[in-house]
Order: C-alpha cells, then sequence, then structure tokens
C-alpha cells in the first residue's frame, strides 16, 4: 500500500486508536474532539492503507499461564538469513509458547508465555542444539530471561501510546495509559466449552465480527458479544492496535538485558526500575535483579539520546556492575518470523484443540 503524508487529525486518530483501542467510533469522537463522521472516515483511510492493524492480547496469566521468557541469540553472520530463518521456523517457531519472534543477519530475540519452566527450558535446549548442530552461534549460547508473573512487574506490554504522543508532538491531554501485566484472581479461571470456543476465536481472528464469530461456533451474536464484555471487564483479553512503524518512519528497535547488582538493585516494590523507561518503551518487564525492555526510535540521535539516559541513571544510582546487553535492529531490514501468534498459546492454556 502506498504511504500517505500524514495530517494533524489522522495522527491524532492513530493516538487515539492505540491508546483507547476498545473505544468505538463514537467515543473516540468525544474523546478526541473530532467529528463522529471524521472519526470513522479516517479509521477507513488508515486501516487501507495498513497504517494499523488490531490484535487481542490473551491475559493467560490468569489461566495458569506462569512466566513471559524472552530469549536472544548472537548468530554467526556467515549463516545466510534466509536459510537461518528457514531453519528456525522449521525446528524451533512451531512451539506454541514463542507468540513473537524476530531477527537480522547477526541476532535475534523471541518472546514466550508458559505454564512451566520444563516447557520453556525444552525448547531452548532444542533451539541451542539446533543452531549450534549448524554453526549457527556465533560466541555463546542463546540467554533466555525467565519473568515469573509472581515475582516479576511488567510495566508496559506493546504500548505504544507515549511513543506516539511523543513523536506526533501532540498536547493532547490523556489519563496514564502505563498498563502493568498483573494477575488479578487468586484462582484460575474456570471457562465452559463455550466461553472456550469464544475466548479463543477472539483471539485467532481479533478483526472478526461478533456475528461471524457465533456462526462459525454455531452461538448467537448475542452470546459472543456478552462474554467480549465479561473478557474485558474481569482483564483477560486486552484489545491492542499495533501502528505500522515502518510507515511512521521509525527506524530502529531496540533490546535491552539489564543485570542489576546484586547488592544494590532498584526496589522492585517501589517501582525504582521502571524509571529507566521513556517515552520509546513499548515493552518492559523486571524482576528482582534483571530487567528486559523493548524501545523504538526515529533515528539513530534518538537511540543514542536515550540509550545516555539510560545509562546515567544505572550509573548514578549503582544499580548496576556491568554494562547492559543492548540489541539495535533496523526496522526496514527486521525479519518477522512470529508475529504476534498467540492462538496457539492460548488453546493450550486452555486445554482447548479445536482449530479454525
Amino acid at each position: 500500500m502506498k504511504k500517505l503524508e500524514l495530517n494533524d487529525k489522522e495522527k491524532l486518530m492513530i493516538y487515539g486508536l492505540v491508546t483507547y483501542p476498545h473505544s468505538t467510533d463514537r467515543q473516540l469522537s468525544e474523546k478526541l474532539d473530532l467529528k463522529h463522521s471524521t472519526v470513522t472516515s479516517i479509521r477507513h483511510r488508515l486501516r487501507k492503507n495498513e497504517y494499523f492493524r488490531s490484535i487481542i492480547i490473551p491475559n493467560l496469566q490468569n489461566m495458569g499461564c506462569k512466566m513471559l521468557v524472552t530469549i536472544y541469540t548472537d548468530f554467526s553472520p556467515l549463516i545466510p538469513l534466509d536459510e537461518r530463518v528457514e531453519i528456525t521456523g522449521r525446528t524451533i517457531e512451531v512451539f506454541d509458547e514463542i507468540f513473537l519472534s524476530v531477527g537480522d543477519q547477526d541476532k535475534g530475540f523471541s518472546l514466550s508465555l508458559s505454564k512451566d519452566y520444563a516447557t520453556i527450558g525444552k525448547i531452548n535446549d532444542i533451539r541451542t542444539v539446533t543452531f549450534g548442530g549448524r554453526g549457527l552461534l556465533e560466541d555463546q549460547y542463546p540467554n533466555m530471561v525467565i519473568f515469573p508473573f509472581e515475582i516479576s512487574k511488567v510495566y508496559r506490554f506493546f504500548n505504544f501510546s507515549h511513543l506516539l504522543k511523543e513523536c506526533f508532538g501532540l498536547d493532547f491531554k490523556t489519563e496514564e495509559t502505563v498498563r502493568s501485566v498483573e494477575i488479578s484472581n487468586n484462582e484460575e479461571v474456570k471457562f465452559s466449552e463455550t466461553e472456550k470456543s469464544v475466548y479463543f476465536m477472539l483471539v485467532k481472528y481479533p478483526e472478526l465480527s461478533d456475528s461471524n464469530i457465533g456462526r462459525e461456533i454455531g452461538i448467537s451474536r448475542h452470546t459472543v458479544s456478552r462474554l467480549k464484555k465479561r473478557f474485558i471487564s474481569e482483564n483477560l483479553i486486552t484489545r491492542v492496535t499495533l501502528p505500522n512503524l515502518n510507515k511512521l518512519n521509525f527506524e530502529i528497535l531496540t533490546f535491552f538485558h539489564i543485570r542489576f547488582d546484586p547488592s544494590n538493585p532498584p526496589d522492585i516494590e517501589r517501582d525504582e526500575a521502571a524509571s529507566l523507561m521513556s517515552n520509546s518503551t513499548i515493552l518492559f518487564a523486571s524482576r528482582m535483579f534483571e530487567s528486559v525492555m523493548v524501545s523504538i526510535y526515529t533515528n539513530y540521535d534518538s537511540y543514542k539520546r536515550d540509550r545516555t539516559n539510560i545509562m546515567q541513571t544505572l550509573k548514578e544510582n549503582k544499580w548496576i556492575v556491568e554494562n547492559p546487553i543492548i540489541n539495535s535492529y533496523s526496522l526496514n531490514s527486521l525479519i518477522f518470523i512470529k508475529d504476534f501468534k498467540f492462538a496457539p498459546i492460548t488453546g493450550k492454556i486452555l486445554g482447548y484443540d479445536f482449530l479454525i
């Protein structure tokens, strides 16, 4: 699709879609102070030109999922990228737990959700054997960072609101949009078979209408709508609007892994590590002695400024004894091997194997 030169209303609209992903056009018109017809027209135009897409993130930590896991790897640049992607896609990314996997010529990282350590450990063992046996690894094994939900905090989970607000220079007052992934129930949620079907379909087909979902699984549109409202109100699903970063002229994605000084880590109860976040941060997960952060930048200078501020904060607070791992990627050449595929792990956690 062609690239548009966005005007001020279109920029505000993308920001609104990202900040209020559950809102209707009428609700967005009130929040953004735009005419209802203008909101509908701009949404249609931006969707047609692929400036955004919607996904539904299952909040599986309330259903028996125990941990968020990231694995990052340095690869030998001697192995062609397309060969590595083919091998990875066939042998590793087939695992249900992995919902996002990206890479370029010499490095990559993935994000997974898992209900136990044994499963994620097995995946990493297979990854190491596969990469090592084919000469794909550079100097070390893949690095795995585990965030058990009970002892970790996830301050941002693909939240682009702050990024777009700064990028577009919006002076638009909204409530704080940083959201933390938390365990909201002491007991695991139990679903009926109908509830499982609706939940799975919402995750797998986030753009499908309630009527079409009902038709596919043989229930009424009203039942689908009622259950969807319940899932949202009980924090069991979250609709997220993903902006097309390439079309919005962002250039760099950066992955940070920070290991804190064990004798002086930031206080997790006081959320001190959250001070490392900036408007560029779209994902930030932290536990007592380490954090992982993913950030997006328009250019190298903005990345360099943010990196300097992060290092300054770490050193002024004496939180580290060694520099963090920082891997940067060009968004223009970044390969998405697995692109926000939450349906497989959702089906696995629910014990639901009905695939459409």
